[in-house]
């Protein structure tokens, strides 16, 4: 994964410049991960000398959900922040594949762990350059980790909460260290949750099936995406628990998500998917899904891509 950080960022109530957003040693999301974040992609479609960026208003709506459920706040609306967004990307002017990271974190020295509600919350956003996250042109192999997601009565799994991401970063080392491209992270029920950072789909016998929000799952943004294409296309779909054994069956899988965008799992646990090709189902809804994010879909664009003029 390459990627490139952009020369301004916005940091405590003002554009700044990347490199003079710092916080103090003592800040207290630093010591307990007190912090919301989000992910949003913008795509650089050259011959339209336009960044799209995707899915703008869903991201700033799951964002503050997830403040909601953390009992905090932060002095803007979602009107302002995608309006932070789109400044930012004007100051950036980035001519490739952007992802912007928006966080809102505990910002005081407080050494106690209790978010109570005099906690300040400071609200930033930067932005980097970044290709593929995972590759997508090629199937990529995955494992069933050892460690299991954290329940959604532990820390909730509905919010990209920061702390909780050690659980991601032990899935996806363990993956890795044994030589898989991802890891598939089961919950306490034994049941299919997610990958490290990721939404998770298989198809069997031409049903695309995904696991239930129920399952500890994060509501991904490109998981509602893909539903909604699916429908439109009439493919049917299942939102449902699904056990570890159905993935070793599988017709296709792949991962969808903002980073991951939709990559193809050709390997599960050393047994290879399907044919170990893309699948016609998977296939189609990428081809549609990049046609879509590129502002070359009419139908779709429009509704989903906010068009920033680059240059």
């Amino acid at each position: 994964m390459n990627q490139s950080t952009f020369p301004f960022s916005f940091f405590s109530k003002k554009f700044v410049k990347t490199e003079d957003a710092k916080v103090s040693i003592m800040t207290n999301a630093l010591q307990y991960g007190n912090g919301v974040f989000g992910g949003i992609r913008g795509y650089y479609n050259k011959s339209k000398k336009a960044l799209f960026i995707f899915r703008l208003d869903d991201h700033f709506e799951r964002f503050l959900n997830a403040l909601k459920i953390l009992g905090v706040s932060i002095p803007y609306s979602k009107k302002q922040l995608k309006e932070i967004v789109v400044n930012l990307a004007k100051k950036n002017q980035p001519t490739t594949d952007s992802y912007f990271r928006p966080f809102a974190f505990a910002s005081s020295d407080n050494i106690s762990p209790n978010l109570d509600r005099d906690e300040v919350f400071n609200f930033c956003l930067f932005m980097i350059s970044l290709g593929e996250y995972l590759p997508t042109n090629i199937g990529i192999s995955a494992m069933v980790s050892s460690w299991r997601r954290v329940s959604d009565n532990s820390i909730p799994a509905r919010a990209k909460i920061s702390g909780a991401y050690v659980n991601s970063s032990l899935a996806k080392k363990e993956a890795t260290d044994r030589g898989f491209n991802e890891a598939i992270v089961l919950n306490e029920g034994g049941h299919v949750s997610e990958g490290s950072a990721a939404n998770f789909f298989l198809i069997k016998n031409n049903i695309l099936i995904t696991p239930a929000k129920t399952d500890d799952i994060l509501e991904g943004i490109t998981r509602r995406t893909i539903l909604e294409l699916a429908m439109d296309l009439k493919i049917q779909t299942e939102e449902r628990s699904v056990d570890r054994t159905e993935l070793y069956t599988a017709d296709e899988a792949f991962f969808s998500g903002t980073g991951v965008q939709l990559s193809w799992i050709n390997n599960i646990d050393g047994r290879t998917v399907g044919d170990g090709k893309r699948g016609k189902i998977a296939g189609k809804l990428q081809d549609l899904f990049f046609e879509i994010v590129r502002g070359n879909n009419k139908k779709y664009s429009q509704k989903w891509c906010t068009a920033i003029k680059i240059g």
